[in-house]
């Protein structure tokens, strides 16, 4: 007779702290997707809008204004 005795012993902590894992991790893909970017590609934009503010400031025609000394 196979199969007629106990089934698989599992920690119920363990299984309970699994389970709060997988749902943090869901809500979490949940909030990417209506969200939008990560950290990185936030920080990569903000890198390129400074790089192109830089670039026009080197190459404007008119001196850079200074303080009232």
């Amino acid at each position: 007779m196979a199969g007629s005795g106990p089934g698989k012993v599992i920690n119920l902590r363990a299984a309970r702290k699994s389970a709060a894992r997988a749902a943090g991790r869901q809500q979490g893909d949940e909030n990417a997707a209506k969200f939008g970017r990560s950290k990185a590609a936030r920080l990569a934009e903000q890198g390129a809008v400074a790089r192109a503010a830089r670039f026009l400031d080197q190459h404007s025609r008119k001196a850079p204004e200074q303080g009232d000394d």
